[in-house]
């Protein structure tokens, strides 16, 4: 499996064995792949992105640095 995290966009999953499951435990049945989780908020297909993001103009906070912590 490969998460990518676009600029500004949404998390892009990528994988054959993914299952997705949110905070209730119900199970999303995800029949495209790769597939896209919402990270703005403005989705109304929560937890997939409906390219809202780009509606609103999303813009992502700067990205962690990478480096691990010594």
């Amino acid at each position: 499996v490969t998460i990518k995290v676009r600029k500004n966009g949404p998390y892009r999953v990528d994988g054959a064995d993914v299952t997705l499951i949110d905070s209730t435990g119900h199970v999303y049945t995800v029949k495209d792949r790769p597939f896209a989780l919402c990270r703005c908020g403005a989705s109304a297909t929560k937890p997939f992105c409906d390219k809202s993001h780009r509606r609103i103009g999303f813009e992502a906070s700067e990205s962690t640095d990478p480096t691990p912590d010594s």
